[in-house]
C-alpha cells in the first residue's frame, strides 16, 4: 500500500469553494473530468508524519507554502487495489489563494514513450477554484468523498 497526504483549501464566496489541481503532463494534456487532485504526494509513514506530509507536498505541487489557517482532519481514503492501493489522508484549510501566483513543482518521465528521452512536466499546469458540484466532476472518484466530508464539517460548524 502507498500512503499520501494532502491540503484541500477552501474558501466562501455565496457558497464553497475548493482549490484544485489539475495533473500535468502529457498524459492528462487532453483531459479534463477526472483528471484534478487535491494537492496531495506520497510518503514513508516509517519517516514522516502525514501533516509534515502534506505540508511538503502542497508545497512541491503549487510552489507556494500552505496558507496559514486551522487544520480541519478530514481523515483518510484507502482506494485502489493491489499495488496501486493507495491510503490518503487529507486536511482542509479554509484560506485563499490566487491561482495565477502557483509555481509548480515539476516531474521527470520519458516521453514519447520508450523514446530513450527523458522530458520534464509541471506536477500540476494550473490551479483552480471550483464549487462542490463541479469539484466532483473534476475529481477521481477516489478523492470525492472528501468533498462530502467538508461540506458536513460546514454545515455542522
Amino acid at each position: 500500500m502507498k500512503y499520501s497526504a494532502g491540503v484541500l483549501l477552501f474558501r466562501r464566496a455565496a457558497e464553497a469553494e475548493v482549490l484544485l489541481g489539475h495533473m500535468g503532463g502529457p498524459l492528462w494534456a487532453r483531459k479534463d473530468l477526472g483528471a484534478w487532485s487535491i494537492p496531495k504526494g506520497e510518503y514513508d509513514p516509517g519517516s514522516e508524519r502525514p501533516e509534515a506530509a502534506a505540508r511538503r507536498e502542497f508545497h512541491e505541487e503549487l510552489g507556494l507554502a500552505v496558507p496559514d489557517g486551522h487544520w480541519i482532519p478530514l481523515g483518510e481514503v484507502r482506494y485502489g487495489s493491489g499495488s496501486r492501493a493507495k491510503e490518503l489522508t487529507v486536511w482542509a484549510v479554509e484560506a485563499d489563494l490566487d491561482p495565477a501566483l502557483v509555481v509548480p513543482g515539476t516531474f521527470e518521465m520519458q516521453w514519447p514513450p520508450r523514446s530513450g528521452r527523458m522530458q520534464r512536466f509541471p506536477e500540476i499546469d494550473r490551479a483552480e477554484w471550483f464549487d462542490p458540484d463541479t469539484a466532483r466532476d473534476k475529481l477521481g472518484a477516489g478523492q470525492r468523498p472528501y468533498l462530502d466530508r467538508l461540506a458536513d464539517h460546514l454545515s455542522a460548524g
